[in-house]
Parts: C-alpha cells; sequence; structure tokens
C-alpha cells in the first residue's frame, strides 16, 4: 500500500489540543488507514497521533516512520526489550504535552467518528470520557468468536464488582482524559497488563468525573488480537493488586499463582515416582526438576510477559534459572526431609510442599534479579 498523507497546512504546525496514542505491535498494515481516517474524525481540529510499537517484526515502525515524514502529526515510540499495552500507553501520554490525551487500537475497530463527542464531554468538564460497547447505540459485534466475548464479559463483571464508579464497559481500549487527571493518578497506576483504563479508574478519587459515548466495535482487518486468556489473567491480577493497595503487587502475585501450580506439579510427580519405585529423595528431586521447568514457563509466558524471553535467550535464561534454582532445590530436599521427619513417613505429600514453598520464594528471587530483569 503506497503511503500517502493529507497535505500539511499551517494549521498542523500548531501545537495538538489531543494527543491519540496507538499501542500497536504486528498493525504495519493499519497505520496508512488509521491515519486517513483521523484526519477525516478531527478535520478543523489541532491533533497528533503518537504510535508506540514493541518491535514489531512486521515494521509497523518503520511504517509509520515514513507516514511521519510527510506529516507532521505522526509520531512513533518504537520500544525494544519490553512489551506490553499500559506501560505503552503511558509512555505515549508522557512524550505528549497536550491538554487531553487518548487511547485507541491500531486495528481499525474502534470508531474514530466518537473522537469529537469526546472532545466535547471533556470540554464540558469530564476528567475521562470512555467510549462504551455497552450503552444504548453502543454494539460489541466486531468481537468476533464465542471465546472472545466469554472473555470479555467476565472481565466486565469482575471489574465491576471492586470498581469505585460505575462503568457499563472497564475494558473498553477507548477512551480520553484530561492531561492533568492523567499527571495526577501517574504514580498510583500498576502499568502492567493490557487494561489500563481499570487501573486509571481505580486509582481516580471518588469525585472524578467519568463519562461514557456510545460507540460500534468494527471487525478487526488486520494485525493480531491480543485477548487471550493470558491477558484475562493478567486482569485479575491487577485488579488484585489494586484491591490491596500495591501491598501485594500484582507481579508478585501472578508468580504465587504460577508458584502453587509448581507445588502441585512438585507434588503429583513426586507421588507418581514414588509409586515407580524411587525413595523419598529420588522422587523429591525429580519432581522438583520438573516443577521448575513448569514455574519457569509459565512465568515466562505469564508473570514476565512484558518482558519474555525468546529463542536463544530463553535457553540461557532457562539454563540459568535452573543453575541457581539448583540451590534452593538443596534446601527445597532439606526442608522436606525435616518435615518427613516431624510428621512420620505416612505424610511425603506434607513434607513435599513445605519443601517446594522454600523453593517457591527462592525461586521468586531469581527471577526478578537474575532472570528477567
Amino acid at each position: 500500500m503506497a503511503e500517502a498523507s493529507p497535505t500539511v497546512s499551517a494549521g498542523m504546525l500548531l501545537p495538538a489540543r489531543i494527543s491519540i496514542v496507538v499501542p500497536c505491535y504486528n498493525e504495519a498494515e493499519n497505520v496508512v488507514p488509521l491515519v486517513a481516517a483521523l484526519d477525516a474524525a478531527l478535520e478543523g481540529e489541532r491533533w497528533e497521533v503518537i504510535f508506540v510499537d514493541d518491535n514489531s517484526p512486521d515494521g509497523t515502525a518503520e511504517r509509520v516512520s515514513k507516514v511521519a515524514n510527510n506529516d507532521p502529526r505522526v509520531r512513533v515510540i518504537k520500544r525494544v526489550g519490553r512489551r506490553g499495552l499500559s506501560s505503552a500507553v503511558i509512555e505515549g501520554f508522557l512524550s505528549s504535552s497536550a491538554p487531553y490525551v487518548a487511547v485507541m487500537d491500531g486495528d481499525l475497530q474502534h470508531d474514530e467518528t466518537v473522537l469529537p463527542k469526546m472532545l466535547a464531554d471533556l470540554d464540558a468538564g469530564s476528567d475521562i470520557v470512555v467510549a462504551s460497547r455497552h450503552v444504548e447505540g453502543g454494539d460489541n459485534a466486531g468481537l468476533a468468536g464465542y471465546w472472545r466475548h466469554l472473555l470479555s464479559d467476565t472481565g466486565i463483571r469482575a471489574a465491576q464488582s471492586v470498581l469505585p464508579h460505575r462503568l457499563t464497559d472497564p475494558m473498553s481500549g477507548f477512551f480520553a482524559m484530561r492531561r492533568e487527571f492523567f499527571q495526577a493518578v501517574l504514580p498510583k497506576l500498576s502499568g502492567t497488563g493490557f487494561k489500563i483504563l481499570l487501573d486509571l479508574a481505580m486509582s481516580a478519587p471518588k469525585s472524578v468525573k467519568i463519562t461514557e459515548v456510545p460507540f460500534v466495535f468494527r471487525p478487526r482487518l488486520a494485525g493480531e488480537s491480543k485477548l487471550d486468556v493470558v491477558v484475562l489473567l493478567q486482569f485479575a491480577m491487577m485488579i488484585l493488586d489494586k484491591v490491596t493497595h500495591g501491598w501485594l503487587p500484582s507481579r508478585f502475585l501472578a508468580f504465587a499463582l504460577v508458584g502453587l501450580v509448581g507445588v502441585v506439579v512438585n507434588v503429583a510427580v513426586m507421588q507418581i515416582a514414588r509409586l515407580g519405585g524411587m525413595d523419598f529423595s529420588q522422587s523429591q528431586l525429580v519432581g522438583t526438576a520438573v516443577a521448575i521447568l513448569t514455574n519457569f514457563l509459565l512465568n515466562n509466558r505469564l508473570t514476565y510477559h512484558d518482558r519474555r524471553l525468546k529463542g536463544a535467550k530463553m535457553w540461557v535464561g532457562l539454563i540459568i534459572f535452573f543453575a541457581v534454582c539448583s540451590l534452593g532445590a538443596a534446601a527445597n530436599i532439606g526442608v522436606a526431609r525435616m518435615v518427613l521427619h516431624d510428621v512420620g513417613h505416612g505424610h511425603w505429600d506434607r513434607a513435599s510442599a513445605a519443601g517446594a514453598v522454600i523453593g517457591v520464594v527462592w525461586n521468586y528471587a531469581v527471577s526478578s534479579t537474575l532472570i528477567w530483569r
């Protein structure tokens, strides 16, 4: 597709009144149509669009740069070595000086013609304006497939149960806000996961004014959907983080969940090995090894999704993880033996679980400092 851009006029050189942040990954084919759509929807308005690209392999950042060469309203931030929608949005907002900031997806599913109404509500005094699929006039038809509808509906119900503000669509990724409001709540944001609107709403004081406008969620034309089970789990971890007021950070909660899975794996594998004729130490060693591998893979996919290791780096990380965690495994087995001595040989599962908990604590310290830095 040829790179096209509207003719630059003197008005385009004035400071933007609204900055639209577009977090993106593999959205190269959508860049030109999105800029053209924004130009049509915001005719006569002073605006800019900031694409925050997480080093897309399809050349999204390069496509934006070509458009930006002919249109000063278009900018790109290319992030290397880090990922995550919430952190991308925050970086995009911080790069702007406009009095209003908005966020929308780069997949053309968000209806850009709603932006003038969102601007009008901000001018009228709203702090946040949310484009909702679930108010009169809105529609969620573009969310393809039963599974995605289920994930979205589940997230909405979970969020509404803890939100201090009424929102019909807390899972919306299309909203606008005043810069001063964003600056005020910035220190309270967790900056993790894929649904920053919930983070903002749960960090906002009760006096904040939030309004909703209807929009029709359109079918995706190109690019990749980011809604999956991992996103929903990260969403749940962020809710727990906000409910506990940061005393239990979302990353630690995710790691603890993975650690719990590791404990179950450890005990299950140990019992299987025991039935296979191994003694306690041998069974515990095999269970610990399988649990370490499970923890590494799950943490790489879930806990440290924004720092996920791939290719050769993943194998190097796995080797280091095993090497260092072998020290934790020694403590694991030692604690398990002590507990076994106290509770008796008829309670291998209790002894194994006690040792595995020690391994989880050790693994968290290791992963945070040596593997996913």
